[in-house]
Order: structure tokens, then sequence, then C-alpha cells
């Protein structure tokens, strides 16, 4: 079998690519056709961990929860993952690569295309249909020679595009038309249909623009797309978060709960289920003016855990945190978060930057090794001591752990096939561990919150994973309301999908 696909292109970044394959996933898994995702090449510190331990970008996991297929390193065969200004983590196929500055990277471009085609071929030997996602802008001039996540992706397996525009950030006429004439010939007729995405008000407003678009685009406009309320969907990367509160509830009733928004903060959808409960107010702080009086502090994970440590303390939230925790305030740590609350860390190897130790806040009784070898796997644990979330004990606990570290701990509160985890004081109000998406356990968040406002808490209605199904459903309906999607079927499907076997990228 070789797959149909459909390449989702944006004019510029956060123009709706990654949710709008996520739709589309949803809409042809629905009519019964066997769909996986793709993208090239992703760059996020949002991670997921497949079944085999694979990385892959958080964007990926999802789209291939809409499409109902478990999640796949063929899905994403690039990963980056920022450690600084100019440098990633470069993961191939799921596993860690090097560690390289731009510059090395797009000189590394020969040796890696051949790890995108030969993963596009295995997921086209086992699909219907492929919907490829695009990063940035295909009209990115001066990368169009080393790009292998655009339009190089389309010509390979000459795939029809779906090019989208966000009319929320203005000139989508420009973003739309603009980049239709600044492709080259042969890339330009990929291009078979043209989205308006993120519209508020009165869609019928746009009925003139859509015409302007076809008449002047010479492409199809496919369907205007309404922005959508409240989806509840985890976000690709930390952008999403600059639109987050950072100021503290207005409402007295709710927890206020505050989440260090590191400098490289990773896996940060480990919250999202906190911030669906209507009481919480979950807050994103960026300096050390915003933190206020909050009833918890989280500490997230990080891809530079010596790095926002220094940044912490350089910002005086480190301090805040520290008085914070005396005064008896809730400080939990996930992931580089809880080797942050730590004693020292040992860098031997000079992961992620240059610094061979460092002490952390000492609010948690645990010692840290940075190794070469990284831990990516899905785990279950189960509670052995319950005083952080009372009724939880022998609870068994899902999730995942994405990290360096090797760290020992003199109260650890759950344990499973690898071992112990995690670390608490003596009264469980300071607290950490590995697992990422440990609040998604809805029974522990529940009860954790209970603990945190001295009462009953049990907000949720449905659980996390059913909440998220809703939502993609829900996001699947829209799409199909405002889009034509027996048209989108047409392209699709009566497409020449032949590879061309002479393209070499």
């Amino acid at each position: 079998m070789t797959a149909k696909t459909l390449m989702v292109m944006g004019t510029s970044s956060s123009a709706g690519k990654s949710l709008l394959t996520v739709a589309l996933c949803r809409c042809f898994a629905r009519r019964g056709i066997r769909v996986a995702p793709f993208k090239a090449q992703n760059m996020s510190n949002n991670a997921a961990v497949c079944s085999n331990g694979a990385e892959i970008g958080r964007s990926q996991a999802l789209q291939a929860l809409a499409a109902g297929v478990p999640p796949d390193s063929d899905m994403n065969p690039i990963l980056l993952k920022p450690e600084g200004q100019t440098r990633s983590q470069v993961i191939v196929n799921g596993r860690p690569h090097d560690s390289l500055e731009a510059a090395d990277y797009y000189q590394r471009r020969q040796k890696l295309w051949p790890q995108v085609t030969a993963a596009l071929d295995r997921l086209r030997d086992r699909y219907e249909l492929v919907v490829i996602e695009g990063a940035g802008s295909p009209a990115e001039l001066n990368l169009a020679h080393v790009e292998m996540v655009n339009m190089s992706v389309a010509r390979y397996c000459q795939s029809p595009v779906i090019l989208v525009g966000d009319i929320e950030r203005g000139g989508v006429f420009a973003q739309l038309l603009g980049t239709l004439w600044l492709l080259p010939p042969e890339d330009r007729r990929l291009v078979r249909g043209l989205l308006v995405n993120k519209f508020r008000g009165d869609l019928a407003l746009f009925d003139s623009g859509v015409e302007i678009l076809r008449e002047r685009g010479g492409v199809e406009v496919l369907g205007v797309l309404p922005w959508i309320e409240n989806l509840r969907l985890p976000e690709e990367d930390a952008v999403a978060l600059s639109s987050m509160p950072a100021i503290g509830a207005t409402n007295p009733s709710q927890l206020d709960i505050a989440v260090i928004h590191l400098p490289h903060i990773a896996n940060f959808d480990d919250f999202d289920p906190l911030a669906t409960e209507p009481s919480v107010n979950l807050r994103y702080v960026r300096s050390a003016d915003q933190l206020g009086k909050p009833d918890a502090i989280l500490v997230p994970g990080t891809k530079n855990t010596i790095g926002d440590l220094q940044w912490l303390r350089a910002s005086g939230i480190a301090t805040q945190i520290e008085q914070s925790a005396a005064s008896g305030v809730a400080v939990v740590g996930i992931c580089g978060g809880y080797q942050i609350l730590g004693g020292t860390i040992d860098n031997p190897n000079r992961l992620e930057c240059n610094s061979s130790t460092a002490s952390g806040l000492g609010l948690l009784e645990i010692e840290t090794t940075f190794e070469a070898q990284k831990q990516t796997c899905q785990v279950e644990m189960r509670v052995t001591d319950d005083t952080i979330a009372p009724g939880t004990l022998g609870e068994l606990l899902s999730g995942y752990e994405i990290h360096v570290g090797r760290t020992t701990s003199r109260s650890p509160w759950m344990n499973g096939a690898a071992g112990p985890d995690g670390a608490r004081s003596r009264d469980g109000a300071v607290w950490g561990c590995y697992l990422h998406g440990l609040f998604h356990n809805d029974r522990f968040r529940s009860a954790w919150l209970s603990k945190l406002a001295g009462r009953s808490i049990s907000d949720f209605q449905i659980s996390s994973s059913e909440q998220i199904q809703l939502s993609l459903d829900r996001l699947a309906d829209t799409f199909e309301t405002h889009v034509d999607f027996e048209r989108l079927m047409e392209i699709v499907f009566e497409s020449a999908h032949a590879k061309d076997t002479n393209y070499v990228g």
C-alpha cells in the first residue's frame, strides 16, 4: 500500500497548522479511513513518549490520538529540542542523535533527509492516508535550499497542499496571496486549496474576501474557520503560554496555583487538567513581581535544568519559592523541576550546559547526577505513601518519563517496575517526582487539590482522557461545518500521488 497524502502548510508559525492537522486526522478517521499524521521536523520541548520509548513531538502524539492510532517515531522522524538561543538537541527516529548549533544542523541536511523520506515511506506503506504538517512558512526564501519540512516534502510525494492563513493577526490577504506569489511554479501548482483560520465574528462578513482570494490567487478557498473557545487540547509549544494569565485569582473560592514559566520550560501540558478544574486558577509566572501569594507553586520540566536554576536565582524567584515553602505554601516539582527542588546536581558529562555541578533549592532531600543515557519510557507507578494525596494509597498512576538524571531520594512515595520515585517533605507540602502526566490521573489530582483546599474537591465530571476525546470531536465537527470536506476528499483521493523517484530533495 502506498498511502495518499495531504499536506497542511501555514503562512507563518502559529497559523493553526498543528490543530488543523488534528482536525483532519479526526475527520478522516471518523469516515473509516486509516490515517496517520506526519511532520518531518518539529521544534519543541513539549515531547511525548511512544510505547517503545521513542520520543516525538507532543503535537504528533495528539494527532495520532485524533486518528485513533498509536504514536510512532515515523510520524516525527526529526525533533529539535532547544537547549539555548541557537543550540538544540537533535532527536532522530525517536532517539537522541546529537546536540548542534543551528549552522551545524543545516550542514547535516544531506544525512538527515534520507531519514525523513524513509519514515514517510514506511508510514505510506502502513496507512491509507498520511496528513503531513509543515512548519513555519513555505516562503522562507533564505531556507528553501536546506529546508526538509515544507515544499521539499510535498515535492517528494507530490502531495496536494492546503495553505492556511491566520486572519486574527491581520493581513490575511498578504499572507495567503504573498505566499502563493513567492512560491516557484512547480511548488505553486501543488497548492490545491486555501483556508482562512481563527475568524472572530460573523463569517458572512468575509464572503467578499473569499472571492478576492479565489480570483487573485487562482486557488479554491475551501473554508473560513471560526475561532474556537476553550478547546482544551494540549498546546504544541510555549508560545501559547504568553496568552495565559500571570496575575492571581480574584475569586477567593478558587485555589491560586502558579506555574513557574522557566526559559526552557518543557512538557507544560502536565498541568492542563488543573487548568480545567473550576476550583483552580492556574497561571504562569515569568517574573518575581508576578508570584504573589499562591496556594501552590509548580516548578515544571525543563530542557536545561541547571541553566533554568541559575535563572531562578538571578530573577529572585528562587528566593520567593524558598520563603513560600518556609511559610507552608505547597511547592511541587516535576522532572527538571523536581531536580531543582533538591540538593546537589552533578553534571560530569557537561550535558545541557557547561556547568559541572549546581546546588538546588534544598527543599527536598534528593541528589541528582546527570548521565549520558537518556531515560524515555511509558510507566505505571503505585502510590506507596499517600501523605501528598490522602486516600490514594495503592493507586496506580500512569504517565511517562523523559530525563537524563538519576536521582536518589530519602523519601520516595511511589514505586514501579524500574524502582521507587519521588520525594516529599515531612508534612507532604513540598514534593516532586519524574512522572509526566501525573495530574492527568483524576483521583490523584482531586485528592491533592482536596488536601490543598482543606475540603473535598471532585470537580471533574468526566476524566481527562474523555475530555480530550470530546474536544477532538468538537474540533472535527467545527471543521466539517465550515470547510467543504467533500471537495477536500476529492482533492485527496482523485490526485495523482505517484512519487517522483528522481527527486532527491
